[in-house]
């Protein structure tokens, strides 16, 4: 069970019809998307982050998928859940991403989650060859997503694909390394297109090797 807490505990003004846009004498706003909006604490080095829940009691964002035209699979991003969010933030440590630990949820529903402060990157830069090792690159051929760099990962034995994968969702850390800080997951689907052949075959072998190729004995270049 997360800590239930008010909005108050963390400095928002209770009265406020939208506490979250109101001056904040002990976190200042540094970001905010449709997720989540984000403040760094003026006295522990913490950025907070608040993840807003949306109609019906979605919250966060996920994978939905299709059936492609190009490609087998198409991932488009969507409301999520609770438990996406919540396994969200895990696969961030899973990967060695900014330290993250969930630390309240409010009577509203909104999900409080702190991170360790890093330097964001510039936007627009390129994060195709930075992403973390864990993560293996999707064939074409098999899915095609909305959002940057899709890849693959196994958590806790099982395939995730992982997205948006951009510069704003990097940080760079007191030590110098790049650190994730956000990112979109859902389950790699087991139903329809995903049933292929190909698709269970080339799973299996990346399981067991990350740099295996689309098929058996080739090069992903000979495609």
């Amino acid at each position: 069970m997360l800590p239930l807490r008010r909005l108050e505990d963390f400095g928002f003004v209770a009265e406020a019809e939208n506490p979250l846009e109101e001056p904040n004498p002990r976190l200042r706003r540094i970001g905010g998307g449709v997720e989540a909006w984000a403040f760094a604490s003026e006295t522990d080095g913490s950025v907070y982050k608040f993840y807003l829940p949306r109609e019906e009691k979605q919250i966060g964002s996920v994978f939905g998928f299709g059936e492609g035209d190009e490609s087998r699979l198409l991932a488009d991003a969507q409301l999520g859940t609770y438990q996406a969010l919540l396994e969200k933030l895990a696969l961030i440590q899973h990967l060695g991403g900014m330290a993250t630990e969930v630390v309240a949820a409010t009577p509203e529903g909104v999900i409080v989650a702190k991170q360790t402060y890093g330097e964001p990157l510039a936007q627009g830069d390129d994060m195709s060859a930075r992403l973390p090792t864990e993560l293996i690159e999707i064939p074409s051929r098999f899915l095609r997503a909305n959002r940057d760099h899709p890849r693959l990962c196994f958590f806790h034995g099982h395939a995730w694909l992982i997205g948006d994968l951009h510069a704003r969702n990097f940080v760079r850390g007191a030590d110098g390394a790049l650190y994730v800080i956000d990112l979109v997951a859902s389950p790699w689907p087991v139903g329809g297109s995903a049933r292929d052949p190909l698709i269970l075959d080339w799973l299996a072998r990346v399981r067991l090797d990350p740099r295996a190729s689309v098929l058996p004995a080739s090069q992903d270049h000979e495609l």
